[in-house]
């Protein structure tokens, strides 16, 4: 099952990264040329770019707020942690179209966002965010961050439960305080953690296309494309199938690279 629906159909993608085929009619095999043009065409290598800035967002952002609630509610002991943990972890439940529009109307000119900062009299901090070629791509990342942290944070919260309370117990006779025992005992003991959440919101920042085919459909003019946007573009749109097919294999690279060195940097010590 593994082999006829993932691995057969990998396989048939780099078969067709080798090819120009309109995806109707016979084929020509032009061996590398689309990698060629790949690495030398910079509206093909603009998706790329901005599928790495969204990694900030998708990824070290989330990790960051994760890692500083987590640590804050796990210290604190608040009641009801599971509650909160179930509201955190909503927008990894909903459909990312859905959240796409609903976040397509809060940035909407006569929208929430744009109404809150009118009410409070930052009217010149008011634009078009989705209209806008600066703000577009950071408009859509924080969507992302908005929808990771709460992955983050359980994970966070799984792993810093899950320490020996002993441990806390001693560091706070010996006179560590809160920052110090945090990055004394709970960072080093959660690095499996932060390897799994590194690599689940890695993978989820470079295969993005639900949230930009929704709210900006790539623009203004190209903006906001990224890679799995530009696959579809290719391969369903203007009928360049190996020229998409291309573009799949190298994000597929891609992911696989960035994910195995982020996973040797932070795994648990004890694995290696």
């Amino acid at each position: 099952m593994y082999g006829v629906f993932l691995l057969y159909p990998l396989a048939r993608s780099v078969q067709f990264s080798f090819y120009a085929w309109t995806g109707l009619g016979p084929s020509t095999f032009v061996g590398l040329e689309n990698y060629v043009t790949l690495a030398q065409d910079e509206v093909l290598r603009a998706p790329f770019g901005h599928a790495l800035v969204l990694i900030g967002f998708f990824a070290l952002l989330p990790l960051c707020l994760g890692l500083a609630v987590a640590a804050v509610l796990n210290r604190a002991r608040v009641r009801g942690l599971g509650l909160f943990r179930t509201v955190v972890f909503l927008p990894q439940v909903l459909a990312m179209v859905v959240v796409a529009v609903a976040w397509r109307t809060i940035y909407a000119p006569d929208g929430p966002l744009n109404a809150a900062l009118s009410a409070v009299g930052l009217d010149d901090l008011t634009r078009t965010w989705l209209g806008d070629y600066t703000w577009t791509l950071p408009a859509v990342g924080i969507v992302g961050t908005w929808v990771q942290t709460g992955l983050v944070t359980v994970l966070m919260l799984a792993g810093m439960t899950s320490l020996p309370v002993e441990q806390y117990e001693a560091a706070r006779l010996d006179g560590a305080g809160a920052v110090r025992e945090f990055f004394a005992l709970t960072l080093p003991s959660i690095r499996g953690e932060i390897a799994v959440a590194l690599t689940l919101t890695i993978i989820a920042a470079l295969k993005t296309f639900d949230l930009v085919y929704v709210m900006t459909g790539g623009g203004p003019g190209n903006s906001t494309t990224v890679p799995a946007y530009e696959v579809f573009q290719r391969a369903f749109r203007t009928g360049h199938v190996g020229s998409g097919a291309a573009v799949a294999v190298t994000l597929t690279v891609l992911i696989f690279l960035i994910n195995l060195v982020i996973n040797r940097l932070v795994e648990p010590r004890e694995s290696r």
